[in-house]
C-alpha cells in the first residue's frame, strides 16, 4: 500500500481532503501530519518566519521517516518552504496548489486571486507568475483580497466569511477571465463563486490529489521499467 503524508498548517481542510483522497486514491494510506500554529505564526508575522519554515521542514522528515511515498505540503502561504525543502527530503513534495497554478498560467491572460490573507495572496501570485514565465505567456494578475474575511472565520462568522468572499469575487472578476481560489479551504465556495460572477473558477484540493495521484502513477511506472530492463 502506497503511503502519502499530507502536512497542515491548520484544521479546516483534513476531512474535506480525505474525501477527496477516498474518491480518487481509495487504496493510499492517508498520514495528517497537523500543526495548527503553523497559519497563527504565518498570519502574526505577516511572512512565513523562520521558526515556521524549520518546523515544516522538520514535518516533512517525518513523513519520510513514516514511510510515505509522497507528502502533500496543503497550505499555499508556506509553497515556498516546500520548494526549498526538496532538496533535503528524499521523496517527493507535491504543493497542493501547484497545479491549480499552472492552469491558470496556461489558459487564461487575466487571473483574479481570491484570498483573505496577504501570507496566501502574495505567494499564490508568485506562483502563477512563476508558472507564466516557465510557460513564455504574459499573465495579468488581480488582487483578490478579501479584507476581513479571515477574521470573520475565526469569529465563528462563517456567514460573513462568505458575504465578504463573494463580494470580492464579483468585484474582481470584472477584471479576470478566471477566478483562482489561493485558500484550499475555499473550495466548498466553488460551485456559487462560478454561478454567481459567471466565470470560471479554480481550486487546489481536487486538483492537488490528481497531482499525487499522478506521481505515484509515475513512480509505479518506473519502477515497473526497471524490474522489466533487469529480466
Amino acid at each position: 500500500m502506497k503511503t502519502v503524508a499530507a502536512v497542515y498548517t491548520g484544521q479546516g481542510l483534513a476531512d474535506p481532503l480525505k474525501a477527496v483522497f477516498r474518491e480518487l486514491l481509495p487504496d493510499v494510506r492517508l498520514v495528517n501530519i497537523i500543526d495548527d500554529s503553523l497559519i497563527g505564526d504565518v498570519v502574526k508575522a505577516g511572512h512565513v518566519p523562520p521558526g515556521v519554515a524549520r518546523r515544516l521542514i522538520q514535518y516533512y522528515h517525518n513523513g519520510e521517516e513514516l514511510g510515505a511515498d509522497v507528502i502533500l505540503n496543503t497550505c499555499s502561504s508556506v509553497g515556498e518552504v516546500a520548494d526549498a525543502a526538496r532538496s533535503l527530503i528524499g521523496i517527493p513534495i507535491v504543493k497542493i496548489d501547484d497545479s491549480m497554478a499552472a492552469i491558470a498560467a496556461a489558459r487564461y491572460d487575466r487571473v483574479a486571486v481570491l484570498a483573505t490573507l496577504p501570507s496566501t495572496l502574495e505567494p499564490t501570485m508568485r506562483l502563477i507568475r512563476k508558472h507564466a514565465e516557465a510557460a513564455g505567456r504574459q499573465v495579468t494578475l488581480v488582487d483578490g483580497l478579501a479584507a476581513g474575511a479571515f477574521d470573520a472565520l475565526v469569529s465563528g462568522l462563517p456567514g460573513e466569511h462568505d458575504r465578504l468572499l463573494l463580494e470580492t469575487a464579483k468585484r474582481s472578476a470584472m477584471e479576470a477571465d478566471v477566478i483562482v481560489l489561493a485558500q484550499g479551504s475555499m473550495a466548498r465556495m466553488e460551485g456559487t463563486l462560478a454561478a454567481e460572477t459567471g466565470k470560471p473558477v479554480l481550486s487546489s484540493p481536487r486538483l492537488g490529489v490528481e497531482q499525487v495521484k499522478a506521481v505515484l502513477e509515475a513512480a509505479e511506472a518506473s519502477k515497473a521499467s526497471r524490474a522489466g530492463e533487469r529480466r
